[in-house]
């Protein structure tokens, strides 16, 4: 099998980790950046080119779309769509998850738990929103924050509402949603391949930092989901189209909530905090999804 791999730096380790798998059961792969990929559309003969070059014979692509060009890394896997191409996330799964907002909704819609959430028309309104969410404590995120990046604790309704004041003023839009107390910093990362939870950890925040992620300092270990947990991070996955998932889960008095789905999951912090090797996992999918 002839493998791509669609990503901005060939050094990464989820990029290399999938490298190494491919090569391993012997495949050949190459890596090229997304962004370097040019469309032609053109009436029954849609194309890419890769550079200079037209794009050359490939059985399947794992693209590995980050935040920062999500709507043009959509866009190149809807072109391999068209040129009936297998990929691991479609584009449509792919600005499901990516939009936090849009997911949220789409989950909340099938009856999915997640964190109260709500969004502001604008500065007047975001006090009227506020309340609904919380009196108190609330998380102000960035609708497109990565690696707890745009992610803030407000201590009060006056702070949170001047943060998102603030990050208005600056262009952007902003949730507000709830704090979950109950969670004492952690959450669970359930990593998803193909119908099946293939690895799950819990990540902690370091003392004062309420953001779990590992890139923050947070630490992990691997732990086994209880079932109500994996039919949740399960069902998320089959609603949202995704057949690879990151599914972060707090756990709260009234259960598992979904806190985001992410369609690009990083491999790093989950091969190494669980021992199992999910790259091989996604070749595997990837094999089965090339022969059907």
């Amino acid at each position: 099998m002839k493998l791509l791999i669609l990503s901005r730096n060939a050094n990464l380790y989820s990029t290399q980790s999938l490298v190494r798998a491919a090569v391993s059961l012997g495949h050949e792969v190459q890596v090229y950046d997304h962004m370097m990929c040019n469309i032609i559309v053109e009436k029954s003969k849609p194309a890419l080119m890769i550079g200079n070059d037209y794009f050359g014979h490939f059985d399947a692509v794992i693209p590995r779309i980050g935040a920062s060009a999500t709507a043009y890394g959509a866009a190149i896997i809807r072109q391999l769509e068209s040129m009936g191409i297998f990929v691991t996330v479609t584009a449509e799964a792919l600005m499901k998850a990516r939009d936090k907002l849009h997911c949220l909704q789409i989950l909340s819609a099938h009856g999915i738990d997640v964190p109260r959430t709500g969004i502001s028309a604008g500065d007047y309104c975001a006090p009227v929103v506020y309340d609904q969410i919380s009196k108190e404590r609330a998380v102000i995120k960035l609708l497109a924050s990565t690696q707890g990046l745009g992610v803030i604790l407000a201590q009060s309704k006056s702070q949170g509402v001047s943060i998102v004041e603030g990050f208005h003023r600056a262009g952007q839009e902003v949730l507000i949603q709830e704090f979950i107390s109950d969670a004492r910093g952690s959450d669970i990362r359930a990593f998803v391949v193909d119908g099946e939870v293939v690895g799950s950890m819990v990540r902690q925040a370091v003392p004062g930092e309420f953001r779990s992620n590992i890139h923050r300092g947070a630490s992990s270990f691997k732990i086994d989901l209880d079932p109500a947990e994996e039919i949740l991070a399960l069902k998320a996955t089959e609603i949202l189209g995704l057949k690879i998932a990151g599914v972060d889960i707090l756990r709260s008095k009234r259960g598992p909530l979904i806190l985001e789905v992410n369609a690009s999951p990083g491999l790093e912090g989950i091969e190494g905090t669980t021992g199992v090797n999910i790259s091989e996992k996604i070749i595997r999918f990837v094999e089965k999804g090339v022969k059907n």
